[in-house]
């Protein structure tokens, strides 16, 4: 990157991090504020069709905003563009994954696995029991995974649909299946953030895991609290006959146990530290497979022919991989659950992750996010003010990067030296990191989880956000014990 003289880089793991000592936090925030401005008009313009192309435009203008301040503080278009292209780089990945993920959808409807999980799961989960349930099976899932993008991308959209054939909010299922997802990210020694966060506070893996049960238990325990009460406060009585969407599942569908080794190979892969890209195109593939063995005619009415032939196969797998493809049903209930959009439905997400880019590589490049950081850092005093200095930074980054892995490094860096000079132990920097960045970056929709997330469950930020108890309730106890200074280590003088 072209190096400016008002601009020093600071590189830490994979991550870079630029200050810019002329620039005021009020230059810093300014963006910021305009952004949020935008963004409020435009969802109370727009509403919930605000994602569908003009917040993504409004993230653009507010990249803008941000080129302005940096001009007048002589920071070059190219160094703004360069950091942007970084941003876009490092989501490659992530695009990638979207882009399989929508794929694996697709083929997972056609070949009945989806609706197989959805079949057996009605008989056994039922609307009282089947949040709670939700949670727990997705925080199994991730922890056994690392990765709550995986546990949403599997289990977490076959919940979904069976949450709505029961008559269950999908906003309710999704918060429950992000909680549990977000629990086992946190606690899973797989997890890259679990990894990450202990890297940048100066401690190690397992010292981190440890200590952050303290404040994670608790919190899981009240969202599985949370949850069951809410499960038993649902009226739903009289507004599904889960008999009728059985009958009409087996007249669409061969279901068979053994369309449930596709997801078992998945979830192995995975454990076994495949890359999830692999191991989502190994899913992929085998579901194809699987389609053409277990529902031929599913596939034929896809490629709308008749009868298969190898031509025709190709082109009922290739729609159900790339484009919306829906399944014939005379059921209204299930018409949705029956529908899924392959690789094009991903590309409103990943629209609105390459736009959230342009604005967070901008901010960084201006040196506005450590500006923000250092100002966060100077408010605070007290250990208590430390601790919610590094929940507001690691949230406001969530919100302007856009991005939870600077989240984690950013903070990481800048407070480090001051938990040490608190006589604070590393580990509590590393949890509080966790506890804010790792957790709330699905609560934000232009956040590279949050658009995620939404685009695979197909549920806005919006609707899922206030169920979400898990990631919006974690900061606040982090908060709590440092407040009561509750299991708050010191360093051990040597």
């Amino acid at each position: 990157m072209q190096q400016e003289k008002n601009t020093s880089e600071i590189h830490i793991q994979d991550q870079k991090i630029i200050e810019n000592k002329e620039l005021s936090i009020w230059e810093a925030l300014f963006p910021v504020l305009a952004l949020v401005a935008m963004l409020a008009y435009n969802v109370f313009v727009f509403g919930d069709d605000a994602l569908s192309g003009s917040n993504q435009f409004i993230l653009l203008l507010g990249g803008a905003v941000a080129a302005f301040v940096g001009f007048r503080n002589k920071v070059s278009f190219d160094s703004m563009m360069e950091e942007v292209a970084e941003n876009i780089k490092s989501t490659s990945g992530a695009i990638l994954i979207l882009l399989m993920v929508g794929a694996l959808a697709g083929t997972w409807l056609i070949s009945g696995v989806i609706p197989a999980m959805i079949y057996y799961g009605l008989q056994v989960l039922n609307p009282t029991i089947f949040l709670a349930a939700c949670l727990i099976i997705c925080a199994i899932i991730s922890i056994a995974t690392g990765s709550s993008w995986t546990t949403s991308a599997t289990v977490g959209i076959a919940l979904i649909g069976i949450g709505d054939a029961l008559g269950i909010s999908m906003g309710m299922t999704a918060g429950a299946v992000l909680s549990g997802a977000y629990f086992g990210d946190k606690m899973s020694p797989m997890s890259d953030t679990t990894n990450l966060a202990p890297a940048m506070a100066g401690t190690d893996l397992f010292t981190h895991i440890k200590y952050m049960t303290y404040t994670t238990v608790p919190t899981f325990a009240i969202s599985l609290l949370f949850f069951i009460v809410l499960g038993f406060t649902l009226d739903i009585s009289g507004e599904v006959d889960s008999n009728a969407l059985l009958i009409d599942i087996e007249k669409a569908f061969h279901i068979s146990p053994w369309l449930f080794l596709v997801p078992i190979i998945v979830i192995g892969l995975i454990v076994k530290k495949t890359s999830p890209l692999i191991a989502l195109l190994a899913g992929t593939i085998l579901a194809a497979i699987f389609a053409l063995i277990f529902q031929p005619e599913v596939v034929a009415q896809i490629a709308n022919v008749k009868e298969l032939d190898f031509s025709s196969s190709y082109k009922g797998v290739m729609k159900a991989i790339t484009v919306e493809t829906s399944v014939a049903t005379e059921n209204e209930a299930l018409a949705d659950l029956f529908t899924a959009g392959g690789m094009s439905k991903m590309m409103g997400t990943i629209w609105l992750i390459l736009c959230a880019m342009v604005f967070g590589g901008i901010m960084d490049a201006i040196g506005a996010l450590a500006r923000i950081s250092s100002f966060m850092l100077s408010l605070f005093d007290s250990v208590f003010g430390l601790f919610a200095s590094t929940v507001f930074t690691c949230i406001g980054l969530n919100f302007t990067a856009s991005d939870q892995y600077l989240a984690i490094v950013v903070p990481g860096k800048m407070y480090a030296k001051a938990y040490q000079d608190k006589g604070l132990a590393p580990e509590n920097l590393s949890r509080t990191l966790e506890d804010s960045g790792t957790v709330t970056s699905v609560l934000i929709p232009w956040n590279t989880c949050g658009a995620y997330h939404s685009g695979v469950l197909g549920v806005s930020v919006f609707d899922f956000g206030v169920y979400a108890i898990f990631n919006w309730l974690s900061p606040f106890m982090t908060l709590i014990f440092a407040a009561f200074k509750i299991k708050i280590r010191q360093l051990v003088v040597k």
